[in-house]
């Protein structure tokens, strides 16, 4: 039976895409709360789903991706999320699906070298999976969510000043700046395993940290549960 991870960026996320499963049971594992279940896709088969929140940050996204990774062999994973808007066609809400995906503050001359990179060609970059993208595409088109298959930046600091900002852009060209997508796309890779990363737009990347703690987003909790289980039973 297919297996499906999916990596999601609140408990509120992850509760929504269970009240869509089947056989649901909860376990903790490697610090984590890790849901499975069944869910029917629309051709009337049948897939495993396993969703957690995966922590925030490079280091603790990529542990949690591995975990899930080696625990249940999952055919795909899917990470969903927030993310600061860096291009000024998009607006809140609008979505970024990862087409290419980069670090902000890592040298890839070095940890490019290793798989799926080697010493002579060290990877620059990552990609979602353009299978997954497509079914994205249709899910995202479904929900009357605008969007684009864009470039993500990822690095361990919270961006929320004009200057930074500046610096993303300049050293990136993404379309908007989080913490985890990179590193989840980096280890799927390395284990050969296709990845979709999935990005909402909550501010323009001027919100201090502080103040962007207090924002509501269950709205955007619920829209993203519904946007994966979408794309799970398109597999």
């Amino acid at each position: 039976m297919t297996a499906i991870a999916i990596i999601g960026a609140m408990d509120e996320e992850v509760a929504n895409i269970a009240a869509a499963l089947n056989d649901v049971a909860v376990t903790k594992e490697a610090g984590v709360n890790v849901t499975r279940g069944t869910l029917e896709t629309n051709k009337g088969t049948m897939v495993n789903v396993i969703a957690t929140v995966g922590g925030m940050g490079t280091v603790n996204i990529a542990a949690t991706t591995q975990h899930l990774i080696d625990a249940d062999k999952p055919d795909a994973v899917i990470f969903s999320g927030i993310a600061g808007n860096l291009n000024t066609h998009l607006h809140i809400n609008d979505v970024v699906l990862g087409g290419t995906l980069r670090y902000l503050d890592t040298d890839m001359r070095l940890v490019g070298q290793w798989k799926p990179g080697t010493a002579e060609h060290p990877v620059t970059e990552f990609h979602s999976d353009d299978r997954l993208i497509e079914l994205a595409d249709q899910a995202l088109n479904d929900l009357g969510i605008h969007h684009i298959v864009g470039i993500i930046a990822t690095g361990d600091y919270f961006v929320d000043d004009p200057r930074k900002v500046e610096q993303v852009i300049r050293e990136t060209g993404a379309d908007a700046v989080e913490m985890e997508g990179a590193a989840v796309a980096h280890v799927a890779a390395r284990n050969d395993v296709p990845a979709l990363v999935i990005r909402a737009l909550s501010d323009n990347a001027d919100t201090d940290y502080e103040e962007f703690k207090e924002f509501d987003i269950s709205e955007y909790a619920d829209t993203a549960a519904k946007l994966t289980v979408n794309i799970v039973k398109r597999m």
